[in-house]
């Protein structure tokens, strides 16, 4: 029994470790945030709101169907159901059944059925909206904790640098082959490199930290998969802006959604004339009652009373609109008013759209140029460190010359590191305006 409890604590710190020490690939943290984030689940139960408007615009054009039953008791003198005073108490029971329907109303219904249904059409977009939004975000999240790992790892490399040129540098001060004052350089260096070092992980634990915050889960133990890029040649696939627009505003939520709002405003235009034409309703109703007075004799049945007291009724309702005090011709105005508004959010929104575009293919642009030169800084600086290296360690470059030339290897380093994954985010937001699902590769 102890062997088995044994098993059982190690296997749940077992399972409890591998839940803390997670491991999110992109696609797995997209796809964690697209079903559990709180504003998707919002937005989901909106869309549920929204069918249900749909249910109940539908249910307005089907009859109405009421039952009724009462009871009641009078006291004293009263008028029984032939019209005769008596006196004594008296009990009656009655029931009842209704039915409306309306036949007409100047088409009100069909109409807000269909806005209802444009309403609901509009709501899924919206949500479709935001998940691309939130997908962007984790994207650009992953994409900063990856810059922010390499630049760690450079700042970790450098710091090996500087303790061995530092370990170098003592040696040849204990030899009298040089200063004191380059030990003391390189001391400072080492220092400044440790400092580096401690920043380089801050960046790093805060980018893990705001990509939690997106997957809205606890940023303890997270980590993400290191992605190895294949940038091959680098260039822009995607440079006709105009192209890139008429696909994007003919696929991209935001615009369908506009166009659609658009539509329902003018559903709401004809909904607000509507109150000007007559409407015409239709009625049914089924009654019947029962009456018992105490002491008078000779008293009908309860089931014959039930039968011989139906009572049918058919009725049709014309209403005829004359004047309301202008709410009619108010509404009808404020319904054109809207639909005017919806047409100049549809254009606006294909404006931000165009100039979202137009902005991505520049920045996409200038990082492509800025990742070209930077790579081609990066490996000149290389090689003019790799010739200081051994200038130094035969003794024909000073601390201060040395680190001067580290420098700029340092600043050329993080540089390309910068540019790169620039590049790469600039590039995947242009594929996206295209339609391209983003994957790192």
């Amino acid at each position: 029994m102890k062997k088995l409890n044994i098993l059982f604590i190690l296997l749940s710190f077992s399972i409890s470790l591998t839940a803390q020490n997670k491991i999110w690939s992109l696609e797995e943290a997209v796809n964690y945030a697209l079903t559990n984030n709180l504003s998707v689940k919002q937005a989901e139960l909106t869309t549920d709101l929204k069918n249900e408007d749909i249910i109940t615009a539908k249910g307005n054009r089907l009859p109405s169907l009421n039952a009724s039953a009462s009871e009641s008791f009078s006291f004293g003198s009263s008028i029984d159901n032939g019209n005769i005073r008596i006196s004594g108490n008296r009990n009656s029971t009655s029931f009842g059944v209704s039915s409306s329907v309306t036949l007409f109303n100047g088409f009100r219904n069909l109409n807000t059925i269909k806005q209802a249904e444009l309403g609901h059409e509009a709501s899924i977009l919206d949500l479709e909206k935001m998940k691309n939004d939130i997908s962007l975000y984790i994207v650009n999240s992953y994409l900063n904790i990856l810059f922010n790992k390499e630049n760690l790892k450079v700042a970790q490399d450098q710091l090996k640098i500087s303790k061995l040129q530092l370990s170098k540098v003592k040696q040849l001060v204990a030899e009298g082959a040089r200063a004191k004052s380059e030990q003391l350089e390189a001391e400072a260096t080492v220092a400044s490199d440790e400092e580096k070092l401690v920043t380089a992980q801050n960046s790093l634990d805060l980018s893990l930290l705001s990509f939690a915050q997106l997957l809205q889960i606890s940023h303890r133990n997270i980590d993400i998969e290191d992605v190895k890029f294949s940038i091959g040649a680098p260039n822009l696939k995607y440079n006709d802006t105009d192209a890139i627009f008429s696909k994007a505003v003919a696929e991209k939520p935001e615009i369908k959604s506009a166009e659609l709002e658009v539509k329902n405003a003018e559903l709401g235009v004809n909904i607000a004339k509507s109150f000007n034409y007559p409407s015409l309703s239709m009625g049914y109703s089924f009654s019947t009652f029962y009456g018992h007075t105490n002491g008078l004799p000779n008293q009908d049945s309860f089931l014959d009373q039930f039968e011989d007291n139906k009572s049918h009724n058919i009725n049709l309702s014309l209403n005829i609109p004359i004047f309301n005090g202008f709410r009619t011709k108010s509404g009808i105005a404020k319904a054109a008013i809207n639909t005017q508004l919806a047409s100049y959010t549809l254009d606006n929104e294909k404006l931000k759209l165009r100039e979202s575009i137009e902005r991505a293919y520049a920045d996409a642009k200038a990082a492509l140029n800025q990742y070209i030169a930077s790579e081609k800084s990066v490996t000149t600086q290389q090689e003019s460190f790799n010739n200081a290296q051994i200038r130094f360690d035969l003794g024909a470059l000073t601390s201060f010359d040395f680190e001067q030339v580290r420098a700029r290897l340092v600043a050329a380093q993080s540089s390309y590191i910068n540019a790169k994954y620039n590049y790469v985010f600039k590039t995947k937001l242009l594929e996206y305006y295209y339609g391209i699902p983003i994957v790192l590769n």
